[in-house]
């Protein structure tokens, strides 16, 4: 089976309007694996790996976000599968601390 890793960055008003958690409940309704971070300039980063089509329609609905935020730009590029390791042991799909 095919898989398909992508690192995505979102860009705009996703900080304190629940994306994080948005985009964990997404991730983990497709049956992706990854995690996702605040980051101090005020972005969201965020990695998914699975089924190549999975992966991209993850990234398509973080074009869109929760009704209470505004995405600016979306970015992504191919992940290396060690970066799944910063999950937490046990967790398919983690939501990490801010860096």
């Amino acid at each position: 089976m095919s898989r398909a890793i992508l690192q995505v960055m979102i860009r705009g008003r996703v900080q304190g309007v629940g994306y994080r958690a948005w985009l964990e409940y997404q991730a983990t309704t497709c049956g992706l694996e990854g995690w996702v971070r605040n980051r101090r300039d005020g972005s969201v980063e965020a990695l998914f790996a699975g089924p190549p089509k999975h992966v991209a329609d993850m990234v398509a609905l973080c074009r869109h976000g929760p009704p209470s935020s505004r995405v600016d730009s979306v970015t992504s590029e191919t992940a290396d599968v060690d970066e799944l390791n910063l999950r937490r042991a046990g967790e398919a799909f983690s939501v990490l601390p801010t860096v």
